[in-house]
């Protein structure tokens, strides 16, 4: 068992490794060269990124020339706009606090509905451990209230015994 010894490692620099065509760079440069699927991925990813900067610079030249084009006639038709634009935003944005504010209601109602139907809702379970909780508290302060109030009756009746 004593007589093993480690298997010794072949040098940077030996003779097999370093040949004449330099198949030992090639070795490695296969290793690390992508798969199909990754060169699949990269030809996707500069196609759609090409064709999406494309587009992003059409519109912004577009959007850039129609404001050019349309600048007097939005100038001269200003007054008339501006009111329009002020009322429609408020308009819609009242539209959108109703449907919000309904459709909040709608679902405390189903919940509650859920509730009191035993159907346990999400977030029954918290509900009724904070319920618990506000009765023990307030059954502790009812308890200290009657010994505190019973402490303050008898210190009355100390200082006014015939009261």
């Amino acid at each position: 068992m004593a007589d093993r010894t480690p298997p010794q490692r072949p040098s940077r620099f030996s003779a097999a490794s370093t040949t004449v065509n330099g198949s030992t760079f090639l070795r490695k440069l296969r290793a690390h060269a992508p798969n199909s699927t990754q060169l699949v991925g990269l030809l996707t990813l500069l196609i759609t990124g090409s064709i999406l900067l494309l587009l992003a610079g059409l519109t912004v030249t577009a959007t850039v020339l129609a404001l050019i084009f349309f600048a007097p006639l939005i100038v001269i038709s200003s007054p008339i706009w501006i009111p329009v634009a002020i009322f429609l935003f408020i308009s819609v944005a009242g539209f959108l606090s109703i449907c919000g504010f309904a459709a909040a209601v709608v679902g405390g109602l189903s919940w509650i509905y859920r509730y009191f139907r035993g159907l346990n809702p999400p977030g029954s379970d918290r509900f009724d451990y904070a319920r618990s909780r506000i009765y023990d508290t307030a059954s502790h302060v009812k308890d200290y209230a009657r010994e505190y109030g019973g402490y303050l009756q008898s210190k009355v009746k100390d200082a006014a015994p015939g009261a």
